[in-house]
């Protein structure tokens, strides 16, 4: 019982960094897949992983890429 707890706390500590790493991605980087990515790598090290999701949060939104430059 305690095996299944341990595995199903892992795996919902995997899933959730990397679905905040490609939501914060969208808004604070260029490339979403690749945020999340990292953060799915970097959530097997939940330290690391932590501190890159600080890291995207506090971050300055990207500029989008749907802007006009005006003549």
């Amino acid at each position: 019982m305690v095996e299944f707890i341990f595995i199903f706390a892992c795996l919902v500590f995997v899933s959730t960094i990397t679905w905040l790493s490609y939501k914060l991605g969208q808004t604070k980087a260029t490339n979403a897949n690749l945020a999340g990515l990292f953060g799915f790598i970097l959530s097997f090290i939940p330290p690391l992983a932590l501190i890159y999701i600080g890291f995207l949060a506090f971050r300055n939104d990207s500029p989008s890429d749907d802007s006009t430059v005006s003549e």
